[in-house]
C-alpha cells in the first residue's frame, strides 16, 4: 500500500520578497489559495523577517482552508550560504543573517519540521526533479538565477551538489574584474537586476536618451507622494530614492521589448559578462545542461536567454563543450516554492 504523503508548505525567502504556497507531492502543483506573496522588510531585523515569514505561512493554510495538521513539514529556500544539514542560514547576504539557526526557529513558532536549502539550489532541484522542469532527470546541470542578486545550484553525477563547505554554485560571488572600480568586480556587482538599474539610472543620469527617463520620473513622484504621506512631519520629509524601487524588472524589460537603444545595450552588456561566467564553469565541470531563471529572466523572457547561451557558447571550451544547452526556466517563479516543498519530501531519502 502506497504511503500517503501529506502536502508541504514551501517558502522561496528572498532579499525582496517571501513567496510561499502549499505543495500537493502527488499532482507537484500549488494548492488553490496557498500562494501568498509578503515584502520581505530584511533591514527591520532578523525577528521581523521570520515574523513575516510565519504570517505568510498561516495566510497561506487559511487560503488553503487547511490547518497545521494538514501539512506534514515546511521547506524554506534562503537567499545566501546554507548549512542544509543543520538548517543554518550561514551568510544570508540581502536578508542580513549569519549563522542564523532559521530552520529551528520557524519550527518553534509553528510546530512542524522545517528544512532549509540556498533558494536557487532548491529551484534547481525543482527544475530537476519536477516532470515539466527544464532540466529534469539530466545527470549534471547548473541553474543560475537572477534577480535582486545572482546565485548559482549545481547538480553532479545525479545529485544536488552542496560542497565541502555547503556554498557551491554561488556563482555571483565569483569575481570577474579584480582591478575594477569598488561596486563593479564580481558576477553579481555587474550581471544582477540591481546591477543593471544601477547602470542605466548612471547613464540617464549623465544625459544619455532613453525611454526610460519618463518610467522613473513617474515612480519617483509617487515614491515621494508616499513618503510624504508616511512622514510623522509633514514639513521635514528626508529620504532617498532605492534604485531597486524605482527601476524594476518589469520596466526594464518593457523598454528592453521596445527596442530602447540605452537598455539593449545594457542588456546585452549584461548578458555577455554572464555567458562569460557560466561558461568558465561549463568549462570547468564540462556541464551539458544550463538552466536561467529569476526575476530579471522571466521579465525579459527568451531573448536575454539566447543572449547568454550566445555569449556561452562562444567562450566555453572546448568546442564539445558549446553544444551546451541554455534554457529559461519552466517553472518560472514557482520553482522556488516546489523546490523547497521537493526537497523537504526528499530529505530523509538523500
Amino acid at each position: 500500500m502506497a504511503r500517503i504523503i501529506k502536502p508541504i508548505v514551501g517558502v522561496d525567502l528572498g532579499g525582496t520578497n517571501i513567496n510561499v504556497g502549499i505543495v500537493d507531492p502527488q499532482q507537484l502543483r500549488l494548492i488553490p489559495g496557498s500562494r501568498i506573496n509578503k515584502k520581505t522588510q530584511a533591514a527591520q531585523g532578523n525577528k521581523t523577517v521570520i515574523d513575516r515569514i510565519v504570517l505568510a505561512i498561516e495566510e497561506a493554510l487559511d487560503g488553503a482552508g487547511m490547518t497545521h495538521a494538514d501539512v506534514s513539514s515546511i521547506g524554506i529556500a534562503a537567499a545566501g550560504a546554507v548549512d542544509s544539514a543543520r538548517g543554518v542560514v550561514l551568510k544570508g547576504g540581502n536578508l542580513n543573517f549569519t549563522n542564523l539557526p532559521l530552520g529551528e526557529l520557524v519550527r518553534k513558532r509553528t510546530g512542524l519540521r522545517t528544512f532549509i536549502e540556498n533558494d536557487v539550489n532548491a529551484a534547481v532541484y525543482g527544475e530537476w526533479k519536477h516532470p515539466s522542469g527544464a532540466v529534469v532527470n539530466a545527470e549534471d546541470a547548473l541553474g543560475v538565477w537572477i534577480g535582486t542578486g545572482v546565485g548559482g545550484g549545481l547538480v553532479l553525477s545525479g545529485k544536488l551538489y552542496a560542497g565541502g563547505f555547503f556554498t557551491a554554485g554561488e556563482i555571483g560571488h565569483m569575481t570577474m574584474f579584480p582591478g575594477g572600480p569598488t561596486g563593479r568586480r564580481s558576477v553579481e556587482e555587474v550581471c544582477s537586476r540591481t546591477a543593471i538599474s544601477d547602470r542605466l539610472l548612471a547613464l540617464i543620469a549623465a544625459g544619455h536618451p532613453s525611454s526610460l527617463r519618463a518610467m522613473i520620473d513617474e515612480e519617483k513622484g509617487l515614491l515621494l507622494e508616499k513618503a510624504r504621506k508616511d512622514a510623522k512631519d509633514k514639513g521635514k520629509v528626508t529620504w532617498q530614492f532605492e534604485n531597486n524601487k524605482i527601476l524594476r524588472s518589469k520596466s526594464i524589460a518593457l523598454a528592453y521589448h521596445k527596442h530602447d537603444p540605452l537598455t539593449t545595450h545594457v542588456i546585452h552588456e549584461a548578458a555577455v559578462l554572464l555567458g562569460t561566467a557560466i561558461a568558465g564553469v561549463v568549462t570547468l565541470l564540462s556541464l551539458p545542461h544550463v538552466v536561467l531563471g529569476g526575476g530579471l529572466t522571466e521579465a525579459l523572457g527568451e531573448p536575454w536567454v539566447k543572449a547568454v547561451r550566445v555569449a556561452v557558447r562562444e567562450k566555453a571550451f572546448p568546442p564539445e563543450c558549446r553544444k551546451v544547452e541554455v534554457v529559461g526556466t519552466k517553472l518560472k517563479d514557482q520553482a522556488g516554492i516546489i523546490g523547497a516543498a521537493l526537497l523537504a519530501r526528499d530529505a530523509r531519502t538523500r
